[in-house]
């Protein structure tokens, strides 16, 4: 019975389609524009209305949203949430890292003028398979200035709000009490409603690398990074897009191949014109009508198509 009821139930959605349909999926231009919109909207009001909570919470909030999507290939949630800012200067806050020199997960100031901020990500999904490989990068100039804003006078107002005077916070982002997305339940609830809360829907933050994927793979993508070093500040490789993330890669492939069977079957008909074969039927019996006595059956090799043993193999 379970079984039958397992049938009638709907599949999950995983290609953008279907969880468009459903309300799960924005476009990576509808994201752009929304988290664009919001970066705006919070350095419009910070210079209007001074730093205040709210603005400050505004300023965060847009800054997150950067980190995630947008200026960035996206990062894997679990490196933002662990990020530190520059004024931490304690051990690394990893449980399971056993290097003394290891500063953890980290948003760095390598200059204040010009502006240069960097971030470097040792600990990642993938570390132990690349040989601990430090994922590594310079801030993108307008991201960083966004940061910085933020990682002043805002992000003090958010800690003092929250009784947490100083750096008691390490992370350079943190929830609406004051702690850092340790939990990733918890990120990803923010996110959601933040995102709806823009005009957006519901979707997992998570789901923003499929969008990036599912931009760069169609036959429509945008020109950008290359797929190989998108990749690795995604903390994986090219060939896991097809598996995991570019949900329209088989069904593409598919249809790439019967777009191209067309040209394919005009070229066989013009090199068949080109031949002009004979088709004159030949006046010998045809072998499907040929008559083997008992006798003869034994050494008689049958020329009709559709034997038993022939249909077992083309089958297999």
């Amino acid at each position: 019975m379970h079984l039958q009821v397992a049938d009638q139930l709907p599949r999950p959605s995983k290609d953008p389609k279907g969880l468009a349909d459903i309300g799960k999926w924005m476009c990576a231009a509808d994201l752009v524009h929304t988290i664009h919109g919001a970066e705006q909207q919070s350095q419009a009001q910070m210079q209007q209305q001074g730093v205040t909570v709210e603005t400050s919470r505004d300023m965060h909030d847009a800054a997150l949203a950067a980190m995630i999507f947008s200026h960035l290939p996206p990062v894997r949630l679990s490196c933002i949430r662990s990020l530190v800012g520059p004024a931490y200067l304690g051990p690394c806050l990893h449980p399971d890292c056993k290097e003394p020199s290891c500063e953890g997960n980290r948003l760095s100031i390598m200059s204040e003028s010009p502006l240069l901020m960097r971030i470097s990500l040792p600990h990642h999904k993938n570390a132990r398979k690349w040989g601990k490989a430090v994922i590594e990068f310079d801030v993108p100039s307008d991201l960083a200035q966004l940061l910085h804003t933020y990682l002043g006078a805002p992000r003090k107002a958010l800690l003092e709000h929250h009784l947490l005077i100083g750096d008691a916070c390490p992370y350079v982002f943190m929830d609406m009490h004051g702690r850092g997305f340790v939990a990733a339940a918890v990120l990803t609830l923010y996110w959601q409603k933040w995102l709806v809360s823009r005009g957006g829907v519901p979707m997992n933050p998570s789901m923003c690398r499929q969008v990036f994927v599912d931009e760069r793979q169609s036959d429509s993508a945008t020109a950008g990074p290359s797929n190989q070093g998108a990749a690795v500040v995604m903390g994986h490789s090219v060939k896991q897009w097809d598996k995991w993330y570019d949900m329209q890669y088989h069904p593409r492939l598919a249809q790439n191949a019967v777009d191209g069977m067309q040209s394919w079957r005009a070229a066989m008909l013009q090199s068949h014109t080109l031949a002009a074969p004979d088709l004159t039927l030949s006046t010998a019996l045809h072998c499907g009508h040929v008559l083997v006595s008992d006798s003869e059956e034994s050494r008689y090799q049958s020329c009709c198509s559709d034997s038993d043993s022939d249909i077992d193999i083309e089958l297999d």
